[in-house]
């Protein structure tokens, strides 16, 4: 959401089109009704963005009777593509929805523009009082030094990804096809075994205690989990690193159970952000975006495991102590440097 707003402000600067407020869209994910004022300071972003673009909080009421035309923005490409097809619609139609842009191609913006969406992205996004008042607490709770580690190992995000996993619990395999339903049943054969070594397999918790033993960090280390609800097979990670901390373990219980799904997400990414290190075993938005962040804040200490390599690795035969050298020289790199692999995708300039 973060990710798409931020576009959606480019956008507006590319058309000089005011921006109103998103509306959340959230029941896909979180299936609750939370809105942009729930979880970032309003004032704040329409203060920070005067200047880069107008934003409003509501529609004045002539226009809001109607309903927006609908855009669908997925295959648009660049600044010419914009103006050329989009801008004509919102001078006919006033104003106009926009769908989410995965395919956005932001280096290639002009760079009055990409100004804008890094000033929207970098700078003009702040929690609320109240949200940041919870963020601190939570992440003076956790105790120093920590590592973040957002792990993807939830029903949904497996039966999204159709992997084959021969050795779940019959608990996690229930939980897994109800998620899925018919039309998620897992790839099986060749095609299972191409999938998983195209690196689409989320590793299982498992894995990344494996992984994350292969790079030499301690099994003392102090490591917050940045996750969703709904973990499954977390005994293979917790038996390995035992010093394992959650929100909900170290939140008022009675305030963690009436948050939304999104200010608890939102907790996530601010621990994630000032976290000593941050490891990621995905390479999803919200992985990219707190990269992103932290080598803005200048604290490089990021990386994300390569679920390709340990496909690839484990496909060879190799076990133990052989995997584990192994995946420490496919790492090394990226982590004596610390960067982590999206900052190339980052097209702003980080000045120190």
């Amino acid at each position: 959401m973060r990710r798409d707003l931020c576009d959606g402000v480019g956008i507006a600067r590319l058309l000089n089109a005011t921006l109103v407020l998103p509306k959340f869209e959230v029941a896909a994910y979180w299936n609750e009704s939370s809105g942009f004022g729930d979880v970032f300071d309003v004032d704040y972003f329409i203060q920070k963005m005067n200047g880069f673009i107008k934003v409003v909080k509501d529609l004045p009421t002539y226009i809001s009777s109607k309903e927006p035309f609908r855009v669908d923005c997925s295959k648009r490409k660049g600044q010419f593509d914009y103006r050329e097809t989009i801008l004509p619609l919102l001078l006919e139609h006033h104003y106009i929805s926009l769908t989410p842009a995965m395919s956005q191609r932001r280096d290639r913006y002009p760079q009055y523009a990409k100004a804008t969406l890094c000033q929207a992205c970098y700078s003009s996004l702040r929690l609320t009082t109240s949200l940041e008042k919870r963020a601190l607490e939570l992440l003076d709770a956790i105790p120093k030094p920590f590592l973040s580690l957002h792990l993807r190992f939830e029903p949904d995000m497996v039966a999204y990804s159709r992997c084959e996993y021969p050795n779940l619990s019959p608990s996690s395999l229930a939980a897994i096809k109800a998620a899925g339903g018919e039309d998620k049943k897992p790839w099986t054969g060749e095609i299972a075994q191409s999938w998983r070594k195209r690196g689409k397999c989320p590793l299982t918790p498992n894995e990344t205690a494996l992984m994350l033993q292969s790079l030499r960090i301690p099994t003392s280390t102090n490591i917050y989990l940045a996750a969703g609800d709904g973990l499954m097979e977390m005994e293979g990670f917790t038996s390995v690193y035992t010093k394992v901390f959650t929100k909900s373990d170290l939140l008022n219980r009675e305030d963690f159970t009436r948050m939304h799904g999104n200010t608890k997400a939102a907790l996530d990414y601010y621990v994630s952000i000032n976290s000593d290190a941050y490891v990621a075993t995905y390479f999803g938005n919200m992985d990219k975006m707190v990269a992103a962040m932290r080598a803005y804040k200048g604290m490089h200490k990021t990386l994300f495991l390569s679920r390709k390599a340990f496909a690839e690795l484990t496909s060879q035969g190799l076990e133990e102590e052989e995997l584990k050298k192994a995946l420490w020289e496919v790492h090394r790199n990226d982590f004596e440097i610390g960067r982590g692999s999206a900052l190339p995708d980052c097209f702003c300039e980080f000045k120190q």
